[in-house]
């Protein structure tokens, strides 16, 4: 967009068209993965319409269980909500028991003391 006089113009090819706030231009591509130059991407939005049949399945699914049993979505959410726990308590602990082994300078000095014992308990 450039500013001529009072009004401003868009250069399209080698010609420059008058701008117009109410205009939107779109694009389309069959490309899966465009690359566009870093000027292009921070002038534009980028919507990515590509769907896969199983991603619009569980799509649906997911809504047809919310609006017909609840009682099962908010399991299912419950399930998915201790998994991300668990996930990050094995995260900490394994983060534990490597910085434990770490710090030991010998190996006589893991086995004479109880801390690293006591982590891979608490890691069962």
């Amino acid at each position: 967009m450039i500013k001529t006089g009072t009004s401003y113009t868009i250069k399209v090819g080698d010609k420059s068209v008058p701008y117009n706030a109410n205009f939107k231009f779109f694009l389309t591509t069959t490309l899966p993965n465009p690359h566009y130059s870093p000027e292009t991407s921070v002038k534009v939005t980028l919507l990515n319409f590509a769907i896969t049949p199983a991603g619009l399945e569980e799509q649906m699914l997911n809504l047809f269980v919310m609006l017909e049993m609840p009682d099962l979505q908010e399991k299912k959410n419950s399930i998915v909500a201790d998994n991300a726990k668990s996930a990050q308590i094995m995260y900490d602990l394994e983060d534990k028991i490597l910085a434990t082994l770490s710090e030991a300078k010998e190996v006589m000095e893991l086995l004479e003391t109880d801390n690293l014992i006591d982590i891979l308990a608490d890691s069962k």
